[in-house]
């Protein structure tokens, strides 16, 4: 993985599932997070370790708060909640900030209002209902990593097979649609 420019953790409010949180910690270590965390979960640690299988509680740091505190996390830090709301940003149109902290909502409601309104912007995975929170924490940090990871553009037509020989079919892409 090319090394990404500034720093962003993700966590949760009010999640419940050890598994989801496990996918959580794998997903932010298999990133690159700085730290992880929790807000308001009652969460039994053990299950949460037992399904992060990447051991990431040994490479980044993962809190779990009781409440919500904004001095909590570092500064120059730009909270960012991933909900579905009416004025949410689609999270392909997202210019993410250098410093980031993700917040997503529970695996069955929302953010708390007042996680919200401290939020500096929120953004929405553009489907059709709302995702699994593991899928949802791994779009976003996918779509954070493909703007600052140093990734080559990708070509607008895939123009050759591995094996040398042209395809000839349409893309929906430039004028071959």
């Amino acid at each position: 993985m090319t090394h990404m420019r500034g720093y962003f953790g993700i966590g949760s409010e009010g999640i419940s599932k050890p598994r989801n949180m496990g996918t959580i910690l794998r997903t932010a270590h298999a990133f690159g997070a700085s730290f992880a965390f929790t807000i308001g979960s009652p969460l039994d640690e053990k299950k949460v370790r037992q399904t992060d299988t990447s051991g990431s509680a040994t490479h980044l740091p993962y809190y779990r708060w009781p409440d919500f505190d904004m001095s909590r996390f570092p500064d120059e830090v730009v909270l960012v909640g991933v909900e579905l709301t009416d004025d949410s940003v689609p999270l392909p149109s997202f210019r993410h900030p250098l410093n980031a902290a993700y917040v997503l909502g529970p695996e069955k409601g929302s953010l708390s209002p007042h996680v919200q309104d401290a939020c500096e912007h929120i953004v929405r995975i553009p489907t059709a209902f709302c995702l699994n929170v593991g899928v949802a924490a791994a779009l976003t940090l996918y779509d954070r990593s493909a703007m600052f990871g140093g990734h080559p553009p990708r070509p607008l037509v895939q123009a050759r097979r591995r094996d040398g020989r042209r395809i000839r079919r349409k893309t929906g892409v430039g004028k071959n649609h």
